[in-house]
């Protein structure tokens, strides 16, 4: 082999046999669209919950208080870092080792659990538009799985052709929804503003139930505009990352357009808001073009909703499968994730993995797992908002082949205000997400210990920077940083038994009765006795690891001469 094929052969083969693709920024534009997208499927949900008025005000502000500052964000540190495991290596980067694991776990799990979703949706839409049997509609789905599987397992390029061409489609698909509506408006979508009916919802409406109706959509908001920071996982294997940072700032606006306009047309077209929905016999999108162009359309609009879920699920099984290989990459998840096939240059095993995952829970229903997933996802978001207001004073000027324009005060106004925003989503979810949530957020620290212990972590590669502590197993200082999660937990569920009889007092007992049944634990009161309980255990938790780190913690001055001798 020549030099110049030896050189060209190390720039296409990464780490692990990782290999690099040629990609364009349009077909990045498309990854990300299926990962923050693929559609306004959801949005039906938020309509009767919180009202018309103010569903499609949500969708115009969440965008520039949420999304936007993500992909901003997204953006900026993907510029000066784009590397696989993407906003991994970042909280890794800013916050160290154990902060960089969590944000690592609860994000690459949330999408495991996510990918379900879109499986079992696809199925759903499948089974009631030809009225399939339970194991016909199984088969679609375990067949699903398999063909995105091996799609994957082809490499990124493959799977960014595929996500062109189903984008292209659900592009026009709801492209053709916001004409039709606007073609045929009738009536104002803004109105009634509120779920109870109130033209303007300004009077007689108590704080209480502001709270409520913007609680039902404001958490669903979040999750339509999440996803920007995904495609960052798969950096390693584009070969000029910095089309990432480009294609996010194509895709915030576009996102915004598929949400509002169609949103907007059917509301203005079709009115009645209390029907809309996503169960059979509810009023979605593709009644808009069924009503007003015939069933032909509305049965194209079926086909591409399946599609839509199968782009998803496409993307993601490249994201998510990415955290994992990032993770064992650190020594921090089991080493066989890492492996590579040698003719595609793909993680094989960790997309196998998402496969196994999701063959197993499509089998279910999903209610009792997703719980978990809104707190993961928004978790990890935290911490990529922290971490890039922590970089921006490392990261030298040169580095950042973007950056958010404003200063540093700007950054930190764009970062905090979506944290604030999270910090109360945590509490607006409901009492069974909220258990769900603690749950999910403690089996990070959990599987921390074990597999540190286990693989090594980041002290394997290099033990001089990343000292361990002898006493404990653990990295330095690793005890004082699993104390502070668990003491946390402690204070969110305090304050959720204050406020959460207060906000779910009048209808939570009836809810969760006919929602989970009347054993003692799953009734409300039930509830909120686990979470007082879990409150007790993580605060006992919390202190007693702080106690056993005082005794076996270096001390700081020790630990602020072990920084300047790595440095």
């Amino acid at each position: 082999m020549s030099d110049i094929e030896k050189r060209a052969a190390a720039v296409d083969v990464g780490e692990h046999g990782l290999k690099k693709h040629n990609m364009k920024v349009s077909t990045v534009v498309f990854m990300i669209f299926c990962l923050c997208a693929a559609g306004a499927y959801g949005i039906e949900e938020m309509i009767p919950e919180s009202g018309p008025g103010l569903t499609l005000i949500m969708l115009i502000v969440l965008p520039f208080i949420w999304s936007t500052p993500l992909g901003l964000v997204a953006s900026e540190l993907g510029s000066a870092r784009p590397q696989e495991g993407g906003y991994y290596k970042w909280v890794q980067e800013a916050c160290g080792e154990f902060w960089g694991f969590q944000a690592g776990w609860w994000r690459t799990i949330s999408i495991y659990i996510d990918n379900t979703l879109y499986v079992i949706l696809a199925g759903g839409y499948v089974a009631n538009t030809w009225d399939l049997s339970w194991g016909t509609e199984m088969a679609f789905k375990i067949g699903m799985i398999l063909v995105f599987t091996y799609i994957n397992i082809r490499g990124v390029k493959d799977v960014g052709i595929v996500s062109t061409i189903l984008s292209v489609l659900v592009i026009v698909a709801f492209g053709m929804v916001a004409i039709c509506g606007f073609m045929n408006w009738n009536q104002n979508p803004f109105l009634p503003f509120t779920a109870d009916g109130e033209i303007m919802g300004l009077s007689g409406i108590g704080f209480a139930d502001w709270v409520y109706y913007i609680g039902m959509g404001i958490a669903l908001g979040m999750w339509m505009y999440s996803g920007y920071e995904s495609m960052s996982t798969i950096a390693g294997e584009v070969e000029n990352p910095q089309v990432i940072p480009k294609a996010t700032m194509i895709t915030v606006p576009l996102i915004m357009c598929v949400y509002i306009l169609p949103t907007m047309a059917g509301l203005g077209s079709m009115g009645e808001w209390g029907d809309w929905g996503t169960e059979a016999g509810s009023i979605g999108y593709a009644d808009v073009v069924t009503r007003f162009w015939g069933p032909s359309f509305g049965l194209f609009f079926v086909i591409v909703a399946v599609l839509a879920q199968c782009s998803i699920y496409n993307t993601y099984i490249a994201s998510g499968s990415r955290g994992f290989f990032a993770l064992a990459d650190d020594n921090l998840a089991p080493p066989i994730l890492v492996k590579c096939d040698k003719k595609h240059g793909v993680p094989y095993v960790a997309v196998l993995s998402v496969a196994i995952v999701n063959i197993i829970l499509c089998q279910f229903a999903f209610t009792t797992v997703v719980v978990i997933d809104v707190f993961l996802l928004v978790s990890s978001y935290v911490m990529i908002f922290i971490s890039a207001m922590i970089l921006r004073k490392r990261i030298p000027e040169e580095e950042l082949k973007f950056k958010i324009p404003g200063g540093y005060g700007f950054l930190c106004v764009l970062c905090i205000v979506p944290c604030i925003i999270a910090f109360i989503a945590f509490f607006i979810n409901g009492t069974d997400y909220f258990i769900g949530g603690m749950l999910g957020i403690v089996s990070g620290p959990v599987l921390y210990v074990i597999w540190k212990k286990m693989y090594g972590g980041l002290a394997k590669k290099d033990p001089v920077k990343y000292p361990v502590n002898p006493k404990t197993g653990l990295a330095v200082g690793d005890l004082k940083k699993i104390s502070s999660i668990f003491c946390g937990l402690a204070a969110l569920g305090g304050l959720a038994m204050a406020w959460l009889p207060w906000f779910e007092g009048e209808w939570g007992p009836d809810y969760y009765l006919e929602e989970y049944g009347s054993g003692f634990f799953s009734s409300f009161e039930g509830m909120l006795s686990a979470i007082k309980i879990a409150a007790v255990v993580f605060l006992i938790i919390g202190i007693l690891c702080a106690l056993i780190a005082v005794k076996v913690e270096p001390k700081k001055q020790i630990e602020n001469k072990m920084t300047e001798e790595v440095a």
